[in-house]
């Protein structure tokens, strides 16, 4: 036991187990114990406390570090490194998941100190006191019950998606549902479409699963679904059709028709990503592809943590019938869901109206926010920097830049100081000319949004970039 302290095994200021209980686990006397225990306290390596037991000393004995019972000469044999995979360094050197998730302008951040946390803890605590063995079990079934139900509600109305309950999987997030989608309904060297730019998460998943990747581009309507000749259909497409990221174009109502047509015809799968539709500031919101066309060769995507926080990860699909029964089996398989009791909470959460009601506010809150920044570009840096692509939505917006110019440096230089913007350049696949800056300002309040453009705006003008006007941009 002294060598297990002094090798830090018995971590210092810990307690030691009862004297009655190591003697039944070591299966020897009581006294022997006790004996043990004493001669650690008379070396001061434990101390006793009235009425709380045996303690781990906080200051070990001078020399302890030199003690016989560490070896001395032993010969350290040379460990074999861990051979990484080719599909894990594959991954590895494509990783993009940035460590700065929140502040001045972290992309998609939602205000996560907005959420009414306190109203959800207490409808969380009330389920705990009433324990149920199917909240407590692994999840074979897609999900809650409960919240597949209410979501169902809340997507027919607010989305116009054509789903019932029976056809909501859940999901820890987009990603799990990409991972799941392209494991299940597709083999390695498929070809999926992907948008250009596009979201990087999703290329990741899709080329560490075996997928061949086409980047297809997109203008002012969206993809541009075009299929020239001899050219392999693709099994998967993956869309943002509401809100396209990152440039935030919507899908014109002639590109989806198109896209659902060349779907039908090769026998492709749609899956569209609705990542925060909730958050359209002007004009009506854009219903969703799937729900444009009865029986619809779409699986809808959708999350909670834009509209409430990320750390809760849940997310759903909603995928066409004839896929329920594998897709709910191979989830199962795959991920062993869980996290049923929180679930629940979320579904009472929803059905009791607190969820639109935070919508609402956060819809508000959030356009006050992207009008404060985008006056900021305009006032400081003129009309040439403004998003090439206004349209009133999202959580956050693409400041333009020169052509040419080096976004990922100023990225970098913007990070040393503090300011986390990302570079547009990063989401595309193919060589391309376009500059800007994807700024995030949900999670960012007028103060600090005007202070961290200050720190952008110093960093454009290190890297030599200046509005036509430069009196503005001296202020």
């Amino acid at each position: 036991m002294q060598a297990a302290i002094i090798e830090g095994i018995f971590p210092r200021s810990s307690r030691l187990p009862a004297s009655r209980e190591l003697a039944r686990e070591l299966k020897v006397s009581r006294n022997t114990v006790i004996n043990v225990y004493e001669n650690l306290m008379a070396q001061g390596y434990v101390i006793a406390r009235t009425g709380s037991g045996t303690w781990i000393a906080e200051a070990l004995p001078e020399g302890c570090l030199q003690s016989p019972l560490a070896p001395q000469d032993t010969q350290t044999l040379p460990s074999k490194q861990a051979t990484i995979s080719r599909r894990g360094a594959t991954l590895l050197g494509h990783a993009t998941a940035s460590p700065y998730q929140w502040g001045a302008f972290v992309p998609g951040a939602p205000d996560v100190a907005a959420f009414p946390h306190k109203l959800f803890s207490q409808i969380q605590a009330r389920l705990s006191r009433e324990p149920d063995v199917h909240r407590l079990i692994y999840s074979s079934g897609g999900g809650c019950p409960d919240l597949r139900h209410a979501l169902a509600g809340y997507l027919r109305v607010a989305r116009s998606v054509r789903a019932d309950a029976e056809q909501i999987i859940i999901t820890e997030g987009i990603h799990q549902a990409v991972d799941l989608i392209s494991r299940v309904l597709s083999d390695q060297g498929d070809t999926a479409w992907i948008e250009e730019p596009g979201y990087w998460g999703t290329r990741n998943l899709l080329r560490i699963n075996g997928l061949k990747i086409r980047a297809v581009p997109v203008d002012e309507q969206g993809l541009i679904a075009d299929l020239p000749p001899r050219t392999k259909a693709p099994k998967l497409i993956f869309v943002t059709p509401s809100h396209q990221y990152p440039l935030g174009v919507h899908l014109s109502l002639e590109r989806r028709q198109q896209l659902l047509a060349l779907a039908r015809r090769h026998n492709s799968l749609v899956v569209e990503d609705d990542y925060d539709s909730e958050f359209r500031f002007s004009g009506h919101p854009h219903p969703s592809l799937q729900g444009l066309e009865p029986d619809a060769p779409v699986i809808y995507m959708g999350t909670f943590s834009k509209t409430l926080y990320p750390a809760l990860r849940i997310g759903y699909m909603v995928v066409p019938r004839n896929l329920v029964e594998p897709m709910r089996i191979a989830a199962a398989e795959l991920y062993r869901g869980g996290h049923l009791l929180i679930q629940r909470a979320l579904a009472e959460f929803i059905q009791a109206g607190h969820f639109s009601e935070h919508i609402r506010r956060m819809r508000l809150l959030y356009s006050q926010r992207r009008r404060f920044l985008y006056g900021l570009i305009e006032r400081y840096l003129g009309p040439e920097f403004l998003p090439v692509v206004n349209h009133d939505a999202g959580l956050h917006l693409v400041m333009n830049l020169p052509d040419g110019c080096d976004d990922v440096a100023i990225a970098a230089s913007a990070l040393r100081r503090g300011v986390k913007v990302r570079a547009l350049s990063q989401y595309y696949m193919l060589p391309q000319s376009r500059r800007g800056l994807l700024m995030g300002y949900a999670c960012v309040d007028e103060r600090q949004c005007q202070d961290a453009f200050g720190i952008l705006k110093a960093c454009l003008a290190d890297a030599g970039i200046r509005p036509r006007n430069t009196s503005v941009f001296a202020r």
